[in-house]
């Protein structure tokens, strides 16, 4: 059973999510608090598994509420944020802080909305419990989730010949899913400016990718950015995929650029890392490498295996550095991995590449 603390000012919110995620067995609802203040009291008596968290509240606000918890007692929360670029912003302070998902909501049409939503708001209830956090490791988003599973035919065909290729510019692909935020800053804060060209999707809904991507520039020396279409791939830039947007590569003669297009859900996600790992293969062949971290379920397996039928280098990220053991054990599990390697090791692979 995974007992679930609700915290948001909005007792409309409160209801509905409890009404939509006690439909699912083995989730619990274990207490609701209009803020944090009556949550850490509901909390003394049953501590739970996940935390849903609003951000702004009265007497306390969340990002302070969720420091305090992961300085304390670092237990796997999941931000319940406004889908607007304010929310975005403050947001990605609290991803930076720990939280581990987010659920966005909208400001009007709440119950059609947390009920045509039910399926993700489960999954990333689900994800967080297996996430394993820390005051000094944690994070992460993905996108709205579907009932039907698609695989990338649904937005790429597949062509899996390897090939040579006449240009050796290199290109790293890198997907990834809960726990991705804090994992990405790892790497990328870490990276030289001659690193090559690196494209990534992080599953995360619209709106948060190009605060994330801001955030991550400031940090780092690499330049990176919110993928737009048309962008080129080149040494010492990073293309964070739009959310809800899929992000494909291409080749132009020598150089490569991005693609970003609308289309349905694939593996349950858009953007997809299957979408983005199959044009990589179609456009770049042995010229690249594809890397698998940490996150819940297997976006990316089937695109990575379709990787290693080119001639890519591909890994996957170990259990003993990820949050959520899940796509990089699949990645491992179904032979699209060649290796494993820690997160600490993957500044250096790319670098290297």
């Amino acid at each position: 059973m995974i007992n679930v603390q609700l915290v948001d000012d909005s007792a409309l919110v409160r209801k509905l999510l409890q009404e939509q995620l006690e439909q699912t067995s083995g989730i619990r609802i274990s207490g609701s608090a209009r803020d944090p203040i009556f949550a850490m009291r509901n909390m003394e008596k049953q501590w739970p598994d996940v935390i849903i968290l609003d951000i702004e509240m009265p007497r306390m606000d969340g990002i302070t509420f969720l420091k305090k918890i992961m300085a304390e007692r670092p237990t796997p929360i999941i931000i319940c944020s406004t889908l607007t670029q304010k929310g975005a912003d403050t947001t990605m302070q609290a991803m930076s802080a720990g939280a581990v998902d987010i659920i966005t909501k909208p400001e009007s049409e709440l119950r059609a909305f947390v009920e045509s939503s039910k399926e993700r708001l489960v999954q990333s209830v689900k994800a967080a419990a297996l996430a394993r956090v820390s005051a000094a490791s944690r994070p992460t988003p993905k996108p709205q989730l579907a009932t039907q599973k698609l695989s990338a035919d649904a937005v790429l065909p597949s062509r899996t010949e390897s090939k040579t290729m006449t240009t050796t510019d290199k290109v790293v692909a890198i997907g990834t899913s809960t726990g991705g935020t804090q994992a990405l800053e790892k790497v990328l804060t870490r990276l030289p400016l001659t690193a090559p060209g690196i494209v990534v999707v992080q599953h995360m809904p619209e709106h948060f990718t190009a605060a994330f991507a801001a955030r991550l520039n400031q940090l780092s020396h690499v330049t990176v950015k919110e993928a737009q279409d048309g962008d080129r791939v080149i040494s010492g830039t990073v293309l964070i995929a739009n959310g809800g947007k899929h992000m494909l590569l291409k080749r132009n003669g020598a150089q490569y650029t991005v693609v970003t297009k609308d289309g349905p859900l694939v593996s349950r996600h858009r953007p997809s890392v299957d979408v983005l790992f199959r044009s990589v293969a179609n456009a770049a062949g042995q010229n690249a490498l594809g890397i698998i971290m940490t996150g819940m379920g297997d976006d990316g397996v089937k695109g990575m295996q379709e990787m290693r039928k080119t001639g890519a280098s591909t890994y996957a990220q170990d259990e003993a550095s990820c949050v959520v053991y899940g796509m990089p054990k699949e990645a491992i599990r179904q032979g699209a991995a060649m290796y494993e390697i820690s997160l600490e090791q993957i500044p250096n692979l790319i670098a290297k590449f």
